[in-house]
């Protein structure tokens, strides 16, 4: 029997890793109230290192949705899999061309097309979803804050209309990542 709720333990959950930095960043400032020569700069490094941590938890639980959508989200040595009850499929990341966030249905989805033009689909709230934001922010040239920025909660009334898969790209929704164009070498 647990004396929390459980909305509580869910919200303790989601906030572990923010917690953990700021637990952290407290050993910092009691390596620096024991002072000398090589606690106080210890103690400063492990307050910055304790700030980056809470930074990148925070934009990682901002990453992770609320809710359930049927399938499961794998990621395993720079591939994303999503494995759905209606399709599903594999991308590599390195062959990764394209990231958008798209509303199909109701349901917003991630968008990933490769440089073959395969797509894959993968549901904002899949299970293991959140293991996503590592891996898009290892994609060269990505700026997390724009990736964390486009699951904000959509506004107007676009945001319930479900946009279909068609040719035109203004409805499928806004590019979050391309990959940089390549030299070529002569």
């Amino acid at each position: 029997m647990s004396l929390l709720r459980p909305e509580a333990r869910a919200a303790l959950h989601r906030w572990r890793e923010v917690f953990a930095a700021g637990g952290a960043a407290l050993a910092g400032l009691w390596l620096i109230r024991l002072g000398g020569w090589l606690l106080i700069p210890l103690g400063g490094l492990v307050i910055l290192l304790a700030a980056v941590w809470a930074v990148m938890g925070w934009r990682r639980m901002q990453f992770s949705q609320e809710g359930m959508a049927p399938g499961i989200v794998e990621v395993d040595e720079r591939q994303v899999g999503y494995l759905g009850p209606d399709f599903g499929g594999y991308v590599s990341l390195d062959e990764l061309q394209e990231l958008r966030l798209m509303v199909l249905h109701g349901q917003r989805m991630w968008r990933l097309k490769q440089e073959d033009g395969q797509l894959l689909l993968i549901p904002i709230a899949a299970q293991g979803a959140e293991r996503l934001y590592d891996a898009f922010a290892a994609l060269p040239g990505m700026d997390t804050q724009a990736l964390v920025a486009a699951l904000a909660p959509p506004r107007g009334a676009a945001a319930g209309q479900g946009l279909s898969l068609s040719s035109d790209p203004s409805r499928i929704g806004p590019v979050i990542w391309r990959r940089p164009l390549r030299a070529v070498l002569t």
